[in-house]
């Protein structure tokens, strides 16, 4: 790429305007780093006048963000639109199309299209950059397709949402249930007003889907993820995982296995001891198990002007240096359909939470029910003890298919003496 290089940044919310700071404060380092002189040329945005705090004087401005990929002054598009379809596709569609390399912090436009997207900039000779869209700041992209190359990845798992492990550590910390942690994360702006893509756990699924693909080798499968969040967490659930040696986490796990790759997105007991239990708040942790390497990790903040627009900046200087990787680490042609393992065929231990009537014959007839689907209990204990009302019986089980454990709640629902859904948590070892 020439030594001047020429910007459009489409959508001038935080990670827009954070890049364009970044490109103002340190423009002299990037020149050094890159070999070229980056400058901004061209915008767009929702509204012209809004004060961003940082100047557009002298920026084209495009009301239509589409057309910055035809404008001859733009060498590299930033797409920092958002969304899966609309605008923000079609401005990487018509980009691509045109040769220009396309830098995007987009994760559910690449979940959804990733394939689509990565075999025409193979087509047009154009680079697909993306580090923003998967843990923020931490250069997991980066880790997995170049420096972690020479390995094959038998899994990798995270932290993958700060909004759901903010919730998680307050509710550790304070007590508190999961309606009024939330509510507190909202007033201080770390959850949306519409939480939903992060507390059900869609907004990990699309970075997890994206990490199985450059993890693999294979297409990127969001369809096929697994996907639970943690608005069923109770204040109960985190204090039985303190007592047992556990913390709870929301992970995304890719692992692939004899039987395929599975990918799943919910809660997890995970002991205090792991590296991935102690990473608490709005921070990111993402692991990586490698046949040479074992287990490398990676901790930092996953969200925020700095941090995301620091990992656009990063793909930028990449473009300019003339790096070219292929968008998910190999070929599209070269990639290859591994079956995923349905959360059904998991074999694991769970937590299991329990709200029954004190009635005698209670936990004979649990067991009963455990043991006609092969399930072995490891520990048991019984929260509280009132002759006529409802107790919690707290299970742990040892390794056990979740089809078989799926069946035993469903029927020990139905029982008389049963007064809530039973609630189960996966326990990872990791």
């Amino acid at each position: 790429m020439s030594t001047n290089v020429k910007i459009g940044i489409a959508g001038l919310g935080t990670v827009g305007a954070g890049v364009l700071k970044i490109i103002k404060a340190h423009g002299d380092l990037l020149e050094a780093r890159s070999g070229a002189h980056l400058t901004v040329t061209a915008v767009s945005g929702r509204d012209r006048t809004k004060d961003r705090g940082v100047s557009l004087d002298g920026l084209t401005w495009y009301d239509d963000a589409v057309a910055l990929a035809d404008d001859p002054e733009v060498d590299i598009v930033l797409e920092l639109i958002g969304g899966s379809d609309g605008v923000a596709k079609d401005l990487c569609v018509r980009s691509l199309s045109n040769g220009k390399p396309v830098v995007t912090a987009n994760k559910a436009l690449l979940a959804e299209h990733g394939n689509e997207l990565a075999a025409l900039a193979e087509q047009h000779d154009a680079q697909l950059a993306y580090e923003a869209a998967v843990a923020g700041g931490i250069p997991i992209i980066k880790a997995l397709r170049e420096g972690l190359a020479g390995n094959s990845i038998s899994r990798v798992y995270g932290i993958l949402n700060g909004t759901c492990n903010y919730i998680l550590t307050e509710m550790e910390e304070t007590g508190g249930e999961f309606d009024a942690i939330l509510k507190d994360a909202q007033d201080l702006g770390y959850a949306e007003a519409d939480p939903s893509f992060d507390i059900d756990g869609v907004d990990a699924a699309h970075k997890l889907a994206i990490l199985a693909s450059v993890a693999f080798g294979t297409p990127v499968d969001f369809p096929n993820v697994y996907i639970e969040g943690i608005r069923n967490v109770a204040a109960a659930d985190i204090a039985a995982a303190s007592e047992l040696g556990y913390r709870i986490r929301l992970l995304g796990v890719a692992r692939r296995t004899d039987a395929g790759i599975e990918q799943r997105v919910h809660p997890c007991m995970v002991r205090r001891d792991t590296t991935i239990a102690n990473v608490s708040g709005v921070f990111n942790a993402v692991v990586v198990d490698g046949d040479f390497v074992d287990e490398t990790s990676y901790v930092g903040r996953g969200a925020g002007e700095g941090p995301t627009a620091s990992a656009v900046v990063a793909d930028i200087v990449d473009i300019a240096l003339g790096r070219h990787t292929p968008t998910f680490g190999i070929p599209v042609d070269k990639m290859t359909d591994i079956p995923k393992v349905p959360v059904a065929d998991h074999i694991g231990a769970y937590y299991v939470c329990l709200t029954v009537y004190d009635q005698p014959g209670v936990i004979a007839d649990v067991s009963a029910v455990f043991r006609d689907e092969n399930i072995s209990i490891e520990s048991l204990l019984q929260r509280g003890r009132s002759k006529q009302e409802a107790v919690s019986v707290i299970l742990v089980t040892h390794e056990v298919q979740e089809a078989a454990l799926v069946r035993a709640l469903g029927k020990i629902e139905k029982f008389t003496h049963s007064v809530a859904k039973p609630r189960m948590i996966r326990i990872v070892s990791l």
